[in-house]
């Protein structure tokens, strides 16, 4: 008779189906709101900067060059990096403009 007590009570503490999603649906939020959207969010800005890039801005590549934009076509642009020194790279790999404030060497 205890068994069968304590039986029936197991079985009337079983949480219902949407409780048992209630963590995995708290998970993705979490994931949504702290990954995902602030990675949306840099990739959109990255996006914006590569449009809005003009001869004569001074960039950074993603490899650390600095130069000063002489050509700019849909794939490629023109990087000034010393006199008389021209290089040509992705224009997905300008990672950020530089101010006219910063110094450069």
């Amino acid at each position: 008779m205890i068994a069968t007590l304590a039986y029936a009570q197991g079985a009337a503490q079983q949480p219902s189906v949407f409780q048992s999603f209630i963590p995995l649906i708290l998970m993705v939020l979490i994931f949504y709101f702290l990954l995902i959207r602030p990675q949306m969010k840099k990739s959109k800005e990255h996006k914006n900067m590569l449009a809005a890039l003009r001869v004569g801005d001074r960039v950074v590549t993603s490899g650390g060059v600095h130069g000063e934009l002489k050509t700019i076509t849909p794939e490629l642009v023109t990087l000034q990096v010393d006199d008389k020194v021209r290089i040509k790279v992705d224009r997905g790999a300008i990672t950020r403009l530089i101010s006219s404030g910063e110094q450069t060497s």
